[in-house]
């Protein structure tokens, strides 16, 4: 009968030990998978700005697209300040046809100047715009200024 009492009393030891592992495995998973998405959201802009802002490649192309779109913006007032010197000497069939190219280029330099802005206003793009550039361009305005 001892034996069997002796027996009993190891049996109930090992069943806790194995319960109360697998409780602190538990708490253990919850604990750092808590602790974990608390901090993830920090994490995550840690791990954007690095992939984004701290990236060379990334300010190089953010410099260099502000100059496109300006330029974007330049050349199509260009090009239709010289499609309006053609319009007075042209036939009228050669005059709806610029009238139609003014409207193209008019709509896709308000493109290029809504792109512009919307880039300039976004936080993470913001400081790359060089100090020659006007922080945003006037899709009203029909010369556009940009540094070179």
């Amino acid at each position: 009968m001892g034996d069997l009492r002796e027996g009993a009393r190891v049996g109930v030891w090992a069943v806790g030990g194995v319960v109360g592992l697998a409780v602190v495995y538990l708490v253990g998973v919850f604990a750092f998978g808590g602790a974990g998405w608390i901090t993830a959201p920090f994490r995550g802009e840690v791990e954007e700005r690095e992939r984004t802002v701290a990236s060379g490649a990334f300010r190089l192309t953010a410099y260099e697209e502000f100059f496109d779109l300006c330029a974007s913006v330049q050349n199509a007032e260009g090009t239709i300040l010289a499609l309006q010197q053609e319009r007075e000497a042209a036939t009228a069939t050669r005059r709806s046809q610029i009238d139609q190219s003014i409207t193209a280029l008019r709509a896709s330099r308000i493109e290029s100047v809504n792109d512009y802005n919307a880039k300039a206003a976004q936080e993470h793009r913001a400081p790359f715009l060089d100090s020659g550039l006007p922080y945003r361009l006037d899709s009203a305005a029909e010369k556009t200024s940009c540094a070179a």
